[in-house]
């Protein structure tokens, strides 16, 4: 028997959390079981936890959870034996898969990662999903020629979960890094990340006639599309770069051709869900060596699976600040 957090449907077809005991033969089926001990909370945990699932979950009872680091208890695959450390992030697990807000998981041995060296199971849930996504961003933007010396990179949505780890990465690489915020008390945390200059949302949420404006950033990290995305593309510099993550403010795009036709700019899709293995390698011991700790540290805030249920809710409503590491065993 372990505990775990599961989502079961009402009778009026609502879901609700209720944590309980369940027995490992309740598991799916998979290759490797691990037993979890830190998972996570990002935005798309914040929808399976809603009582309608967000969309993304499609069968209750159902255990939420995009994201889980622990130790291999078993396994029926030879790239992984009892007493590994592991990862896991994506694959549409914690959406179609039962997910890591529990303390064992099965799931597929291609799904997993193997814990990155220097680095623990908790921060490698400090920084989860986001975080690697930031690390994902940043290895494209560079890819396509980004570099310190080029200018300014914009991070948008930069108090969130992907935005803080962007914002540290960024700044410890040598990059002046301004971040974008709708929440003024934010400023000194972004700030304490790395961040030279803080930029109020409200300066970028509007779309203008113009197609084009004053070239102002070398590159951008965006978790907010919409209109701020569209507004951003013409203030790339020539030849810059856009990686777009999220879409916090709109999943519509209110832009012309314009930036791409007479600048050259690029507009990067970054997914994280289905990532090769070899990229999510490259990606994880690109996050050990490039995402300062102690920067780490200070944007956790640590949490148990008793309090998801309103942490899901407060994500939503863009009211958590950096990154949560919830201990599935406290």
């Amino acid at each position: 028997m372990f505990k775990a957090l599961m989502m079961e449907q009402k009778d009026e077809g609502l879901a609700s959390a209720v944590i309980k005991e369940i027995d490992e033969s309740a598991l799916p089926d998979g290759d490797v079981t691990v037993a979890v001990e830190y998972s996570t909370v990002n935005y798309k945990d914040g929808l399976c936890l809603s009582p309608k699932g967000g969309g993304l979950v499609r069968n209750y009872p159902h255990v939420p959870g995009i994201d889980f680091a622990g130790t291999v208890e078993a396994s029926n695959d030879d790239r992984y034996k009892p007493g590994d450390k592991v990862v896991l992030t994506g694959w549409r697990v914690g959406e179609m898969h039962w997910g890591g807000y529990a303390q064992k998981a099965r799931i597929k041995a291609d799904w997993l990662v193997p814990l990155p060296a220097g680095l623990t199971s908790e921060q490698a849930m400090a920084v989860g999903t986001a975080g690697f996504t930031s690390m994902l961003s940043v290895m494209a933007l560079e890819d396509h020629g980004l570099t310190p010396d080029k200018g300014p990179v914009l991070v948008t949505g930069a108090a969130g979960g992907v935005g803080s780890v962007a914002v540290a990465i960024l700044a410890n690489r040598g990059y002046e890094v301004a971040g974008v915020t709708g929440r003024p008390e934010s400023g000194e945390y972004l700030k304490s990340l790395g961040a030279t200059q803080i930029v109020a949302r409200e300066e970028l949420n509007e779309t203008v006639k113009r197609p084009l404006e004053a070239e102002t950033w070398a590159g951008c990290v965006d978790a907010v599309g919409g209109a701020m995305l569209a507004r951003v593309l013409g203030q790339v510099k020539y030849g810059g770069s856009v990686a777009a993550v999220g879409l916090a403010g709109g999943a519509g795009l209110p832009a012309t051709v314009i930036p791409f036709l007479l600048r050259g700019v690029n507009l990067l899709g970054i997914d994280s869900v289905m990532q090769p293995y070899d990229n999510r390698l490259r990606a994880w011991e690109r996050v050990a060596k490039d995402l300062p700790m102690d920067k780490l540290e200070a944007m956790v805030k640590p949490a148990t699976l008793s309090d998801l249920p309103q942490l899901g809710a407060d994500i939503l409503q863009g009211q958590v600040q950096g990154r949560v590491v919830v201990d599935v065993n406290a």
